[in-house]
């Protein structure tokens, strides 16, 4: 067998091996497929209709995209923070951890206060480097130590609440492609239709119900009502509060419970 067959044959059965891994994994192929569809359909429409600088507060457009980039911010790092439970499963070193005395549940929490931690103090980062650049009015409508306090509150939440999330795709996940498809299919879409990159008052029908169901968009309207708005915001900050009281240790109580596998 000359050389180029042998390597033809050998890339041909790699391929092969890769497409079944492909077919096997169902929320690779699903992910891949759906993700696009879901961004033109809701980026497409959220553009078309509610990005007009005149709908925003002194058409500053760039003002009002900063609590977007917050939440985009923390939905990044907790996507990152969570993929380390991979490499500390694939290296052995949860089985370590897990070997030790303490509980699974103990492990996972130490986790996800840590992805929780490293979150919010990037979200905050980004709020502190946008508060003292001058071109961004940020209004503090309810003072800047009142408002500077909001938005850690919903920062921290919604950190919590991306880290329960993230640990509970992660323990069902078996390898780091699928975890992390699975996340931008489920996370991507819901940050586009929070209201992040275009207000939600001239939007159709059924993009402010998937709005009103939308974790991400509460804490993003916290986020805008502290640092940002000079009105009440798109729920309230009342609401606001409620529904991250509520919803926050909810998730994060859940991503806590199931023994993680560690093959």
């Amino acid at each position: 067998m000359s050389s180029v067959a042998f390597t033809a044959q050998a890339c041909r059965a790699l391929l092969k091996r890769d497409l079944r891994a492909v077919a096997r994994s169902r929320s690779q192929l699903y992910s891949s497929l759906l993700f696009p569809l879901m961004i033109l359909a809701i980026l497409g429409t959220g553009v078309s209709k509610g990005l007009d600088p005149s709908l925003v507060r002194d058409g500053d457009y760039s003002s009002f995209l900063v609590p977007g980039i917050i939440v985009m911010t923390l939905v990044f790092s907790s996507t990152f923070s969570s993929a380390s439970y991979y490499y500390d499963r694939d290296w052995g070193m949860l089985k370590v951890l897990l070997a030790t005395p303490h509980e699974p549940r103990v492990i996972m929490l130490g986790k996800s206060l840590a992805g929780a931690v490293i979150g919010s103090g990037q979200g905050l980062a980004v709020l502190l480097v946008a508060a003292l650049i001058p071109a961004l009015n940020l209004e503090w409508q309810y003072g800047v130590l009142p408002g500077i306090l909001l938005a850690v509150v919903a920062v921290v939440m919604l950190s919590l609440l991306l880290n329960g999330a993230a640990q509970l795709v992660a323990r069902r996940i078996r390898t780091m492609q699928g975890f992390h498809l699975v996340m931008n299919l489920v996370l991507f879409p819901l940050l586009f239709f929070s209201g992040a990159f275009f207000p939600l008052d001239k939007l159709p029908v059924w993009l402010k119900v998937l709005a009103t169901i939308n974790p991400l968009s509460y804490p993003l309207d916290l986020l805008r009502v502290a640092a940002y708005a000079n009105d009440s915001g798109y729920f309230g900050l009342v609401v606001d509060l409620l529904v991250l009281g509520a919803l926050t240790p909810l998730v994060f109580w859940a991503g806590l419970q199931r023994r993680p596998p560690t093959a």
